[in-house]
């Protein structure tokens, strides 16, 4: 047998919080935070960080953008997460400062183990160095660092770390060349 998901257990301590505290942020986050108008951002801010978020300042945060644990979030200041985003949060997930991450894109820190019949979970950290800018519809594998000022392509699937200051893209995503910035 491949897997058995009988077997399948989640470890007690792996949420991070109580199921109780878990529960109660995905109802918030399915509501008021959600329902909150686009330029409620400090509203955004605020919700996420009675729930354990790190936060930055003037940090800008669209209401369609999902937290899974946001105790697990860190987020730098002047950093937009834009529209339809994902941080899957099962690990840490720490993005620096003045970070563009624009619409669509999937941060994923969880994994299975496929080499049990168990099936184990896990997780592993993302993190986003300052001023990386993630484009449009990007996937962000477990245990990936994207580089400062490193420039994601839309579409791409980022399985590796991606070095500093490099326009990069692909399925994977490679580095292709060096980011130039004109003054």
């Amino acid at each position: 047998m491949y897997q058995n998901l009988k077997e399948f257990t989640v470890p007690s301590d792996f949420r991070g919080r109580s199921k109780v505290v878990v529960q109660l942020w995905w109802i918030v986050e399915k509501t008021i935070f959600a329902w909150s108008p686009q330029f409620f951002y400090g509203w955004r801010r605020f919700l996420l960080r009675s729930f354990g978020a790190k936060i930055g300042k003037k940090v800008l945060i669209r209401p369609s953008a999902k937290f899974t644990y946001p105790w697990k979030i860190s987020i730098g200041d002047y950093t937009w997460i834009g529209e339809d985003c994902t941080l899957y949060s099962l690990g840490n997930i720490t993005i620096g400062k003045h970070v563009a991450v624009a619409h669509g894109v999937y941060f994923n820190t969880g994994l299975h183990d496929y080499t049990k019949a168990s099936f184990d979970i896990d997780n592993k950290a993302i993190i986003i160095k300052d001023e990386a800018w993630i484009t449009n519809d990007v996937y962000i594998a477990p245990g990936v660092e994207i580089g400062k000022g490193c420039v994601i392509g839309a579409r791409s699937n980022v399985f590796k770390n991606m070095p500093e200051g490099f326009i990069c893209y692909g399925n994977p995503a490679n580095a292709i060349k060096k980011r130039q910035i004109e003054d």
